[in-house]
């Protein structure tokens, strides 16, 4: 064999080479240098569903957090929110709970509650407020809180309370709605605070 047969032939054998590394790397020959994606190029649903439930656990604690503290001012029970929201499947023996566990776990419903509740919230801030300045966002933010307390007290626990426990709304009467109130403002001003954590950031964005 000549030079020449061998320069060809070492030639032929780096190109048999590269059409190999490409069919490994999930490339056709056509398609040289463009890498498959599989991440959504603007919104991911599944990332976003993910993301507003842990930071609506994150505002669910906060919220708790600010009501222990008003509770133990004024002298009551520090988890009186607790055992008022209990008396949806308890009826009005958990007002004067004691019992360690089921507080513990009434903390554990609340706050998968606010994991439920952070979605939406975290959904529609991203969506079609992303972009929007910070006085935008916090009016926005407050008018989610207000909303999902409208939502929650008086679209769902105002009927569906009396219906299933003996006639009576407990959680309606005997939250005050400035506590009520209060307490879903602080829960939807953590998710703006935390709101940039669980923005999902295509890669080639933040690579580039």
């Amino acid at each position: 064999m000549d030079q020449q047969a061998k320069f060809a032939e070492i030639k032929s054998l780096q190109e048999r080479l590269a059409h190999l590394e490409r069919e490994v790397q999930g490339l056709t020959a056509g398609e040289r240098g463009t890498a498959v994606v599989w991440t959504p190029p603007k919104y991911y649903t599944a990332y976003e569903l993910m993301g507003g439930m842990v930071l609506g656990l994150i505002a669910a604690g906060a919220s708790l957090l600010f009501n222990v503290i008003g509770s133990l001012m004024v002298g009551q029970h520090p988890l009186e929110l607790i055992r008022v929201y209990l008396t949806f499947p308890m009826g009005e023996q958990a007002l004067t709970l004691e019992n360690g566990f089921a507080l513990a776990a009434g903390v554990c419903l609340y706050l998968i509650t606010g994991m439920v509740g952070g979605i939406p919230i975290h959904m529609i801030l991203g969506r079609f407020f992303k972009n929007a300045n910070g006085a935008v966002r916090f009016i926005a933010a407050s008018c989610l809180g207000v909303g999902v307390w409208l939502v929650n007290f008086y679209g769902f626990l105002y009927w569906a309370q009396p219906m299933l426990i003996d006639g009576h709304r407990w959680i309606v009467e005997r939250v005050p709605p400035l506590v009520a109130v209060a307490t879903h403002l602080v829960f939807a001003w953590t998710m703006l605070a935390a709101h940039r954590w669980g923005e999902f950031v295509p890669y080639e964005t933040r690579r580039n």
